[in-house]
């Protein structure tokens, strides 16, 4: 099994903004660690529990808290960009956001 090392890169909108560190910035401190530690992983290629979900986004399952999920949409095999991210009970509207973060993505490459 070939594991080639990503890159990750964070959204930010034609605003400035950065939905997924504003919403990293609302977690407690041992989350937020959790947190970077998964993507830690991820930055060696071990994407662990995660799923293609159609339209080019994907989603990171973390088994902690109200069921964390981080959205995002990857160019070629070693770009990540980390879209959106929230907790099992706002799942719906997130899916929804990420996908027009990542349109909105691709439009202004």
């Amino acid at each position: 099994m070939d594991i080639s090392p990503v890159t990750i890169r964070f959204y930010r909108t034609a605003t400035d903004r950065c939905p997924f560190k504003e919403w990293l910035e609302s977690l407690t401190r041992s989350t937020q660690e959790a947190v970077d530690a998964r993507l830690t992983r991820v930055c060696r290629g071990l994407f662990g529990d995660h799923k293609h979900l159609g339209d080019g986004i994907f989603e990171l399952r973390l088994h902690m808290g109200p069921g964390y999920r981080i959205y995002y949409g990857m160019e070629g095999r070693t770009l990540v960009i980390l879209l959106e991210a929230g907790g099992k009970n706002t799942q719906a509207s997130d899916i929804t956001s990420a996908k027009r973060f990542w349109q909105d993505y691709l439009r202004r490459l």
